[in-house]
Formats: structure tokens, C-alpha cells, sequence
């Protein structure tokens, strides 16, 4: 195969949105275009009992909710296309920042009835300050929402973006007849009957053609006209380059639930969404096209099989090619390590694959060698930046409720902290372990993973700290450090990695702390070198 080719057919994106904006359902409709599942599951859907393809973790099905973010491919119309489908829960957003360091571009979701919601805006700066192209679909048309020019207006505000529609919606909710699909200039009509196939299309090449008053009605299509004309004057034309850089926002609307105007949005996506991209390392920019294989870690999984103790660590592929069997340096142990049986995600199926190229998110059975961040190479010793630990805001002692399985929680906790669910701080004075979480849910999903993937039990007591600072001391050996040490002792900590750790048990504390010990330097996240 022609490497070039390859990369060319590529589009590695992430769907980011609010909770229960229709994520992970228009990720299923998104694989079921791709052929790569026969029947889609809602996730609310009680009727379905199939479950989503993309929510595998027990706790999501019984929550209907997405914790973690799952990788899956398929092929459409001659391109690979490779998805990674986000948690929208406040509490798991480091997931999702996480996430964005391995994707290409974007598809940010929006509900029409709620508009543009606060995980949304958060997301959203992430992209923008990274420059990540951003395609906007604004979904759940066939219910009673927000006006199409208000919501625009709407994105354009609170999130600072610059759009213009591709799609336009022909009325809405109980009046919603279909959508007109400015890009191809054709129309698509809605049956309202989700279990159909997808509609066939009615190809306009004049918007003036009495035809239109027969197929929507006179009324409608007056309309439709009219608000076409409006878009024509108000939003710029659609033009790739600002797309690209992240200056301009085409907007689509469709129902994924109703399989509707999905179809719209993937056939334009793969033709102007970039293929893979360049990355920063911590020496030089990585281009795709380059021979030699370069990638990173930006997730592992523990238990994706939980018949089988299994831990998958997910590299991006930044450049060169990956091929099984192949010893390749892993730059922070310094060591070689091959591996025999690569893992692709095509939907619920893992496949092993013998050769994967920029843009492809690979699973590697990993022992125990990864953390996240970590970088493969050829040889070269470099890494790329931007993947940090953030500090947590919640903290809590955690206990072993069962004597007898003290190993079983040990293990669980270790890789479950490897999965960067959490952090673990073990306390200089007496050893008592503390996990710290950005969000106050992570408490239930490791407890009933330890449960139910480990066999252990833990309790958990609250422990006073308000944020986890990373110290770092101009000088070890000065007196100034052995005395915060002696006076903050019951504060000090150790993270996983033996870096130590101030738990901080307020901002003033904070604020003291720096002005009266200046050579100690505190960081809120891991990654301070």
C-alpha cells in the first residue's frame, strides 16, 4: 500500500458534547452508515435491549451514562475512519482532555431544546486553544426545541466560534419534515419512523422549483426559501483552509435517534475533515509522513474482557508505521519492548493487526510497563507534550472492607490508578492510602470495579484536603524544605510515580505556604519538568 495514500484516507476524531446531548447514540448510527453493526442501541432505550455498541463497562449500561472513552473504527466510502467517542460527565472530563490530545478534529453535539450546556463551553476552550477543527451538529430536531438562527447565534456567543450551516432543518419538532442539506443542495424527508431504512434523497438543483411546494407544502417551502436567502446574507460561505485552522464551524442539524441528517454529516465530514496531523514533542514537530514510527499513550484500560485480567494501553500513531512484532523504545524506561498482538477496536470486535499507520489508535496488552503519556519510538528519544495529570479536588481515605483480599485491592487500585481514573496518594506519617478524583462520581465506578473486576471491597472516610499540590524545592538539602517538611507533615504525600505531594487543606493554606517557604515551588499538575 502507498504510505502517503494511507494517511490521506484517515480521519481520527472525538464527539464531545454534554451529558445526554445524543453522543454515544450518534456514535452508533455513525458505525451503523459504516456497516460495522447491523442494529443500533439507544442508551436510554429501554425497548432496545441491545445496549450502545461504545458503552462496555457494566457501570455505563446500568447508568445509561459514559465513562470511559472507547475507541472504535470502520471503513466508509474508501476512508478509515476511527472514533473516539468521549464521556460528556463533568466528573471524567480528564478522560476526555485526555482524549483531544489524539484527535484530529471534532464533532461537538448540542441538544436543540438545551442549547449550548456548561461541559460543552469547557470542552470546547480546550479545542479552540489548541486549534482542533470543529464541526457543530445540532441534534433531537424532532423535538421541540430552540429556533435554528437563535441556536446558531447561541454557539456563536457562549462558545466563540464562527459558524455557517451546511444543513438547515425544514420546520422542527412536531412539524419537522426533513432537512435541506446545503452542501450537496439537496433534501432529505423524515418519515418519523426510525426503524425504516434511511430515507432516499430528492435532489434540488433550483430551490425555486414549484416541485418543492408538493413535497413540503406551500407554507414550508415559502419559508425555506426565505431562510436560505437569510443564510446566504448573514454567515460567510463554507471555505475548508478557516475550517482547518479552526477559524470557521460548519453547523449540521439531524435527529440521531431518528437516523437523520447523519448521514449529511459523514459524507461531508470525510471529505473536508484533515487527515492525521503533525504533533509536538519536546524537541521537535512530528510530522505524519515521516518513515520512522513514533506514538503515545493517551489511555489504558484495565478489564476490557473481564473474563480475562487484561490491561490495554491506547497509542496514537503520530508517524511511520506500527507493525506487530516489531521492538520499539519506549523512551521513560529507556527499553525495548515488542508486541505480538496489537489490538484494532472495529466496534465491539478486537482484531490483531499486522501493520497500522498515522492516525490509527492501536491497544497494546500491557503488564504493567505504561502510564499514560508515555512514548514510543524508533530510537529517537523524545516525548510528546500535553498530556498532564490534573489535581484533584476531592479526597478521600480508602479502606479494605475485606481482610482476606488486602491483595486483590491492592492490584485493583494500582490499575485502576494506571488507567488514570484517579490518584493515589499514600501519606508520609502513617502510610494510609488517599484517592484524589476531579469528580466526586469516580468513588462509585472504583468501588464497583474493585468489586466486580477484582473481588475486593473498600469503604471510604473523607480526608480534609482541599487541593494536591506537586512540590518541587529549589534545593533538597536547605533548611527552608526540611522545615515545611517537619511542619507540614501530616499533609505530605507521595503520588504513584514517588514524586512528593503537599494535600493542601485550603487556599489560604496554599497562600501561606508560598510566601513563607519561596524556595519550595508547589505545581497543580504532574507535569511541571
Amino acid at each position: 500500500m502507498n504510505f502517503n495514500k494511507e494517511i490521506e484516507r484517515r480521519r481520527t476524531f472525538g464527539i464531545i458534547s454534554h451529558p445526554d446531548a445524543g453522543k454515544t447514540t450518534l456514535t452508533e448510527k455513525l458505525l451503523l452508515f459504516g456497516g460495522a453493526i447491523q442494529e443500533a442501541g439507544a442508551v436510554k432505550s429501554n425497548k432496545i435491549k441491545k445496549g450502545a455498541t461504545s458503552d462496555f463497562m457494566e457501570i455505563e449500561r446500568q447508568r445509561g451514562i459514559s465513562v470511559a472513552t472507547s475507541v472504535l473504527a470502520f471503513n466508509y466510502q474508501d476512508k478509515k475512519i476511527n472514533i473516539l467517542d468521549t464521556p460528556g460527565h463533568k466528573d471524567f472530563a480528564e478522560d476526555t482532555f485526555r482524549t483531544l490530545t489524539a484527535v484530529d478534529s471534532v464533532i461537538v453535539v448540542i441538544d436543540v431544546a438545551k442549547g449550548v450546556e456548561e461541559q460543552t463551553e469547557k470542552l470546547v476552550e480546550v479545542c479552540r486553544m489548541r486549534n482542533i477543527p470543529m464541526l457543530v451538529f445540532i441534534n433531537k430536531l424532532d423535538r421541540e426545541g430552540k429556533d435554528a438562527f437563535d441556536l446558531m447565534d447561541e454557539v456563536e456567543q457562549k462558545l466563540g466560534l464562527s459558524v455557517t450551516p451546511l444543513s438547515f432543518p425544514i420546520g422542527m419538532g412536531y412539524d419537522f419534515q426533513g432537512i435541506y442539506n446545503i452542501w450537496e443542495k439537496n433534501i432529505n424527508l423524515f418519515s418519523g419512523d426510525s426503524r425504516k431504512n434511511i430515507e432516499e434523497t430528492i435532489a434540488f438543483s433550483d430551490i425555486n422549483s414549484p416541485e418543492l411546494e408538493k413535497i413540503i407544502g406551500q407554507k414550508p417551502a415559502d419559508q425555506l426559501r426565505e431562510e436560505l436567502e437569510l443564510i446566504s446574507e448573514v454567515y460567510p460561505a463554507f471555505n475548508r483552509e478557516a475550517y482547518l485552522q479552526g477559524k470557521q464551524q460548519p453547523v449540521f442539524f439531524g435527529s440521531a435517534l431518528n437516523n437523520f441528517g447523519v448521514r449529511e454529516l459523514l459524507d461531508c465530514f470525510i471529505e473536508i475533515a484533515p487527515s492525521p496531523r503533525p504533533k509536538d514533542s519536546d524537541t521537535r514537530e512530528v510530522e505524519p509522513t515521516e518513515n520512522k514510527f513514533a506514538g503515545f499513550v493517551f489511555k489504558i484500560h484495565a478489564n476490557m474482557d473481564p473474563k480475562h485480567r487484561d490491561r490495554i494501553a491506547f497509542v496514537k500513531i503520530v508517524s511511520g508505521v506500527f507493525e506487530r512484532n516489531k521492538p520499539y523504545l519506549h523512551v521513560r524506561l529507556g527499553k525495548n519492548l515488542k508486541f505480538s498482538s496489537p489490538n484494532a477496536f472495529f466496534a465491539e470486535k478486537k482484531e490483531i493487526v499486522d501493520i497500522s499507520y498515522p492516525g490509527d489508535i492501536v491497544g497494546l496488552h500491557d503488564t504493567g510497563n505504561f502510564k499514560i503519556g508515555d512514548t514510543l519510538t524508533e530510537g529517537e528519544l523524545m516525548s510528546f507534550k500535553g498530556i498532564p495529570s490534573f489535581s484533584p479536588e476531592h479526597f478521600r481515605y480508602i479502606n479494605n472492607a475485606d481482610p482476606l483480599k488486602a491483595k486483590q485491592l491492592e492490584k485493583g487500585i494500582d490499575q485502576l490508578m494506571d488507567e488514570g481514573v484517579a490518584q493515589l496518594f499514600t501519606l508520609e506519617m502513617n502510610n494510609r492510602k488517599v484517592i484524589g478524583t476531579v469528580g466526586a462520581l469516580q468513588y462509585e465506578v472504583i468501588q464497583y470495579r474493585l468489586e466486580h473486576e477484582y473481588g475486593a471491597k473498600c469503604s471510604y472516610e473523607n480526608f480534609p484536603a482541599f487541593k494536591a499540590c506537586w512540590v518541587k524545592p529549589d534545593d533538597a538539602k536547605n533548611e527552608e524544605f526540611a522545615e515545611f517538611k517537619r511542619i507540614k507533615q501530616k499533609f505530605l504525600a507521595k503520588d504513584k510515580y514517588g514524586q512528593l505531594v503537599f494535600l493542601a487543606d485550603s487556599d489560604f493554606s496554599i497562600s501561606m505556604t508560598q510566601s513563607k517557604y519561596p524556595s519550595v515551588k508547589l505545581f497543580f499538575t504532574s507535569e511541571f519538568d
